[in-house]
């Protein structure tokens, strides 16, 4: 089991998370289309370009681990430069039926993302709606598995994310130090059994396992 890495490139994140050299070549494009498009639009802060394969792709992989072998709909909210979803879509690929939907309100990030597919042959659904629209919740309705990364406190997750919540939906977001702080916050307006998984890629982070939603009653 991986307990810490350090992924200066490709070949470091393949033997970190054992993936095929189909699955690699993916990824490889998909840093590449990164740093092209990047003087464009800003998928990334740009102090961390010189460390993609790190803070975006390694610390976006740790899910692929922690995604239920039986999940078939994924849902990523908020998805920006496709961290985690996309990185998700690509390592679960040969799953069967696996299916990622991406929500992305910015049509230039969309305009990436759907390059992304393209170029790498990845099947995913991309929609430049808000999450929050009655139809986007309508026509997604619940899945297996829902993602966000650096969108939200958890509460607000929470608020976006119920609708798409099913009775074995499991939610995965990554939260900094202000976990605890953001985990009690969230508890006072909902219900929910969550565990803390401390992240691979970042000191003092942490990865937010939420299962069993639903919203406090109002006294």
């Amino acid at each position: 089991m991986i307990t810490s890495m350090n992924i200066a490139g490709p070949d470091e994140f393949a033997n970190a998370f054992n993936v095929s050299r189909e699955t690699l070549a993916k990824l490889q494009a998909y840093h590449n289309l990164v740093g092209r498009w990047q003087k464009a639009v800003n998928l990334v802060g740009p102090s961390t370009l010189p460390t993609l394969w790190h803070r975006h792709f390694a610390d976006s992989a740790q899910l692929a681990a922690m995604v239920p072998t039986n999940a078939q709909t994924h849902v990523d909210l908020g998805s920006g430069g496709g961290f985690p979803g996309l990185v998700l879509a690509i390592m679960c690929a040969a799953r069967p039926n696996f299916r990622t939907t991406l929500v992305e309100t910015d049509q230039r990030k969309v305009a990436f993302l759907r390059e992304v597919a393209r170029q790498t042959g990845i099947a995913v659904d991309i929609l430049c709606n808000r999450i929050e629209n009655p139809e986007t919740q309508a026509r997604l309705g619940r899945v297996d598995v829902v993602t966000a990364r650096a969108l939200a406190p958890l509460g607000k997750l929470l608020t976006l994310a119920a609708p798409l919540f099913g009775k074995e939906t499991v939610g995965l977001f990554h939260k900094g130090r202000g976990a605890q702080q953001e985990l009690a916050e969230a508890q006072a307006h909902w219900q929910f059994e969550y565990r803390t998984c401390m992240s691979l890629t970042e000191a003092d982070a942490c990865v937010v396992e939420v299962r069993h939603l639903t919203a406090v009653e109002e006294a």
